[in-house]
């Protein structure tokens, strides 16, 4: 794969972050944007142990996807201060998904602010994220094709990004929001994956207090280098087609690929995984 750097600014105005990254859509860092938060000085996992370790939480790992889990279905629970004491303990695949903790604990929606950066961010959904050192998230694209902005707390976290038109390159699953899950996008194997060769992306390396912008519809592998959590904030697709393919994904590519699953078990799942194969190296002119 052909990866560069994410472009990294100390801090940016509204009309630069909209001229330069978000009406080209292109990714960018901003090291400094929440330093006047007071998440920055107190987000840690100790301090989220403190205020919401009673709290249970939803845990996935990176097992392959199967016919019979639900959309987004957690493979485990636990406490919160059991889960950031694993996390302290030594590395586990065990990461918290896409979490509404606010909902569970509303103090902690004194703790940041939404940045008047140009987005119009939708404020009923700040999603929280939690990973030990060397967990994965694989590699997709998020099912409304939002605008993102993710911020990172405590430790240090690996992201590759590609944009929606390296898409034909990255062995996309049809009906689906990812590509094959036994892509190692750390080390591809390009024997297997030979299509990869030719995929143009970007890459970041996120310390604690930093954001990341993410365009619509970008492709995402995330990879928790230590400890840490990060937390998101969206905003609706501006463009007309990516508002669509948005409405695509959740009025109807879902629902249709749940119903395939009931109705042809895991055959459905080693279908779409075969599919993505052949029609990824036809596109490519692989044989």
């Amino acid at each position: 794969m052909q990866l560069q750097d994410i472009p990294r600014v100390h801090t940016i105005t509204k009309k630069e972050f909209l001229r330069d990254y978000v009406k080209p859509q292109k990714p960018v860092v901003i090291e400094h944007l929440i330093d006047d938060w007071k998440a920055y000085n107190t987000w840690k996992l100790s301090y989220i142990k403190e205020i919401a370790g009673d709290k249970e939480v939803p845990l996935y790992d990176d097992r392959p996807v199967k016919h019979d889990e639900g959309f987004n279905q957690a493979h485990a629970t636990m406490k919160m201060s059991e889960y950031i004491d694993l996390l302290k303990k030594g590395p586990t695949n065990f990461r918290i998904f896409l979490y509404n903790l606010m909902k569970e604990v509303p103090s902690l929606k004194n703790d940041f602010k939404f940045p008047k950066i140009g987005l119009r961010l939708l404020k009923q959904i700040p999603m929280l994220f939690f990973g030990g050192t060397g967990s994965k998230v694989f590699m997709h694209h998020d099912i409304d094709w939002a605008n993102i902005l993710h911020f990172h707390f405590e430790g240090r976290k690996q992201c590759i990004l590609f944009p929606p038109s390296e898409t034909p390159h990255l062995y996309k699953v049809p009906y689906s929001l990812i590509t094959r899950e036994d892509i190692d996008f750390d080390n591809p194997d390009y024997d297997k994956f030979p299509a990869l060769k030719k995929a143009k992306g970007h890459i970041c390396h996120l310390n604690h207090g930093e954001t990341l912008y993410m365009p619509e519809g970008y492709w995402h592998f995330m990879k928790y280098e230590t400890p840490g959590f990060s937390m998101s904030l969206r905003a609706l697709p501006s463009s007309f087609k990516h508002l669509r393919y948005a409405l695509y994904n959740v009025f109807y590519m879902r629902h249709y690929d749940n119903f395939m699953r009931r109705r042809k078990g895991q055959s459905w799942i080693d279908e779409k995984n075969e599919r993505a194969m052949r029609q990824t190296n036809r596109n490519n002119g692989i044989v």
